[in-house]
């Protein structure tokens, strides 16, 4: 840990921020590219009632690509500049300013979809005939017709889409702005708290009096806000239910599932198998931190600390820079002059201020470099998250180059398969890197405690309470703190059973994870390291082919399904064989954890 205060963005070292000018060199630019974005939306509705052959079809399409191409680096300059200070008025004003924009624009383009799907489908076939880069976007927008409702009720819904993302917004600013957290004093010291300090060290401190003093403070501010948080995801439940209920939707699942590509076996596979065959792995895992540890009890709070935090390595950010080269470089010289591009050019956000968003993301702006944010404690854990959103940037910036616009992105499902894999080699190669036994428990320890934990548990568990809010809003009813509290225990409770202790405060954590605004994306998580598991399995035994493979289901974008770019990496997820696999896997390490601590105990 660096230090304990809190420093304002103003104070942070400029070269531990990210360099947004290659998105705009200055406010007057940003202007001129909302004027501009404008005046080619005005251009775009002239194409409204003309829309009937496949030429005009490939005309309007064209225009649209250009329209997207210019709103991207506008969205993003908007969100990333608001997301490291989120206590910054100017740039909260310019985030309500450009949702507005995109909302007005998304109305007055919304005939392009409705004109298009009532074409007949001759006209849209020739269209992929003639101009090949747009099949994939005809045919997606086909696989909506059934869905489709009349235009001036898509316009309107357009035109409302800044509304429908304002509980995301209340949330963050609930989170970010309003909730403040008072120092915590242990043993006579005070120690200072925010989401990002309790996150990123108080979680993780070894000592157990102030980690669960941390706990206990931090949840205490967290209850506070509990109603006006549940009231604001209660808000957004019901937006989502609406829209599924207008569309014709069978159920909220098929709605939220429809563009990740998948089916409902799929998302319930996930959840059921790993509720039921990862709980065993974990309860042995969390057994030997109690153990290790010297604990009377095992409880929630305890979770997060490392096997062995006398031994973990501090590490600078310069010094994370050789890691990343040396830990991907196996994906090939590209990718690594890639990783040297992202430090040199300032793509990484690593500086720890106030009014921060919480976590790491990759935001990746097609025609730009990608952005990531990251909080950096000097933890040597810390290779685990850059490598994970290294590898969102690397996907993207292949993905990009390669795809046009709409191409580019490929299902939610697939979406942390490239940024969990980078996490299976980094962790290989420090295993290689040594042959030190305690280095190698920290090692393994790390992939349990940050790649499977992170991945498999916290988001799986999210993604298991988020299911049993989803069935109560498709039959109709609301949610408030009372039941979210109850859920989030009950299915706590479920998954560690007698082995922890679900403390007061755990229940909050529902609180705390932006993903619940963002669809069905929790249980992705599981479903991305399940076939980056089975991709790293196949490099380790067939080394340069299964890259070469793998880099071209990075080249491919959104161009195919999630069960296509699994097969194109050779991993069949029409079967539970992969996850089940996966999940053997895990177990197999906790196993080497308990050879290695019953070794060095010796």
């Amino acid at each position: 840990m660096r230090g304990w205060k809190v420093m304002k963005r103003s104070e942070v070292k400029l070269e531990e921020t990210w360099d947004l000018t290659p998105l705009f060199d200055s406010e007057v630019e940003f202007e001129k590219a909302i004027d501009q974005v404008k005046l080619e939306s005005k251009h775009i509705t002239k194409y409204k009632g003309t829309i009937n052959t496949a030429d005009s079809v490939i005309e309007v399409i064209g225009r649209y690509e250009k329209l997207m191409e210019l709103l991207v680096p506008i969205g993003s300059y908007a969100n990333l500049s608001l997301s490291v200070d989120q206590t910054n008025e100017e740039a909260q004003l310019r985030a309500a300013k450009v949702g507005q924009l995109f909302s007005e624009i998304n109305a007055e383009t919304s005939f392009i979809t409705s004109e298009l799907l009532e074409l007949d489908k001759s006209a849209l076939e020739e269209a992929e005939k003639n101009e090949p880069n747009y099949s994939n976007y005809l045919q997606k927008l086909i696989r909506k017709k059934p869905y489709q409702l009349h235009p001036e009720v898509e316009k309107a819904l357009a035109a409302l889409g800044t509304t429908f993302d304002a509980p995301y917004e209340l949330y963050d600013t609930t989170k970010l702005v309003d909730i403040q957290f008072e120092d915590f004093e242990v043993n006579g010291k005070s120690y200072p708290l925010s989401y990002n300090l309790f996150e990123g060290d108080w979680e993780l401190e070894p000592d157990t009096a102030i980690r669960r003093t941390a706990f206990d403070a931090f949840s205490s501010k967290l209850k506070a806000y509990q109603h006006t948080t549940a009231k604001t995801y209660d808000m957004h439940l019901k937006i989502e239910k609406t829209e599924a209920d207008l569309r014709g939707f069978n159920s909220i699942f098929d709605s939220l599932l429809f563009e990740q590509e998948v089916d409902q076996n799929l998302y319930h596979r996930q959840i059921d198998i790993i509720m039921k065959e990862l709980a065993p792995h974990m309860r042995r895992y969390a057994k030997l931190l109690q153990k290790v540890h010297g604990l009377e009890k095992m409880t929630f709070a305890d979770l997060k600390i490392s096997l062995d935090p006398t031994y973990e390595p501090k590490i600078s950010i310069e010094e994370s820079r050789q890691y990343m080269k040396d830990g991907l470089s196996i994906m090939g010289e590209d990718y690594v002059k890639m990783l040297d591009r992202a430090f040199d050019e300032r793509w990484i956000d690593f500086a720890q201020n106030n009014g921060k968003s919480t976590g790491a993301f990759c935001d990746s702006p097609y025609g730009s470099h990608p952005y990531i944010l990251i909080s950096w404690t000097s933890r040597m854990n810390e290779v685990f998250v850059l490598s994970h959103e290294l590898g969102h940037a690397g996907h993207f910036h292949l993905a990009n180059a390669h795809q046009n616009i709409f191409n580019a992105e490929p299902s939610l499902y697939f979406i942390e398969a490239p940024s969990t894999m980078n996490e299976m080699l980094m962790a290989n190669y420090l295993l290689q890197s040594s042959n030190d036994a305690r280095f190698k428990r920290w090692v393994i320890s790390t992939i349990i405690a940050r790649t499977y934990y992170h991945n498999f548990v916290t988001h799986l568990l999210e993604a298991s309470y988020q299911r049993k809010v989803y069935e109560i809003i498709d039959n109709g009813g609301s949610v408030n703190a009372s039941i979210l509290n109850n859920i989030k225990k009950s299915v706590l409770e479920e998954f560690w059973g007698d082995s922890v202790e679900i403390i007061d405060g755990a229940e909050l954590t529902w609180m705390r994870q932006p993903h619940y605004y963002m669809g069905l994306y929790p249980y992705t998580y599981s479903a991305g390291l399940t076939i980056a598991t089975q991709v790293y399995k196949r490099i380790q035994s067939e080394g340069q082919n299964a890259v070469e493979d793998w880099i071209k289901v990075l080249k491919t974008g959104g161009t195919k399904s999630p069960v296509e770019l699994a097969q194109m990496a050779g991993v069949d997820i029409t079967t539970d064989a992969p996850l089940k696999d996966t999940i053997a896997f895990i177990g197999s390490l906790i196993d080497q954890l308990e050879q290695l601590t019953d070794e060095l105990d010796k």
